[in-house]
């Protein structure tokens, strides 16, 4: 199987190269500078029409859009070694639902957050107020959630963390701390160390 895999660092395509690294998945490496433009150059776009990264290619067909690329790369890959759960369990269900959470629900707030707390036309102390206090009932949640349980899915880590983790841990770089959420912030700590999230910035 060929897998191409178009980055850039410190870019939303970090998750997907963490989970690459996580399931030691072989695979090529394309540097894509989004600084320069070149996501929207015509070879580029006739990769990924969405004109963004990250894009996996899969023998020659690309998936975009970072949920996809997980989603898809827990069934390929990670049943085989544990880090995701195998099809039609109950887990499996709770990490399709989480993921989405994360990426869907979550990260809407996040992005409210930070639309009206950085220079320009939208930034807003009264909406970013109100985007805090959705994250922060967001992130009750997900403490909740963990708060009788290690992982996302219960005693074992799987990739589902991963990806919960990197939204989570974006929001707090832009604003949504984890100090008032003990669960939260233990099981972020426990995700970011993991040698697979080392250096995949």
């Amino acid at each position: 199987m060929s897998l191409v895999f178009y980055w850039h660092p410190m870019s939303s395509a970090t998750p997907v190269a963490c989970a690459l690294a996580e399931l030691d998945v072989p695979h090529d490496r394309v540097r894509i500078d989004i600084r320069n433009g070149e996501q929207r150059t015509p070879e580029y776009l006739a990769i990924n029409p969405n004109g963004k990264v990250p894009c996996l290619v899969v023998d020659g067909t690309p998936i975009f859009e970072g949920l996809a690329i997980h989603l898809w790369l827990g069934a390929r890959f990670g049943v085989a070694k544990g880090l995701w759960p195998a099809e039609d369990t109950p887990e499996r269900l709770q990490a399709m639902s989480w993921c989405a959470w994360a990426y869907v629900t979550y990260m809407a707030s996040i992005h409210a957050l930070r639309l009206a707390t950085m220079d320009g036309p939208l930034r807003s102390a009264d909406h970013a107020s109100v985007a805090l206090h959705d994250a922060r009932q967001l992130l009750d949640i997900l403490d909740a959630r963990l708060a009788d349980r290690p992982w996302m899915l219960g005693p074992a880590y799987s990739l589902a963390d991963l990806v919960v983790a990197q939204v989570v841990g974006y929001g707090t770089y832009v604003g949504a701390g984890v100090e008032g959420h003990a669960h939260v912030q233990a099981w972020l700590a426990q995700v970011q160390a993991r040698p697979a999230m080392q250096g995949e910035a």
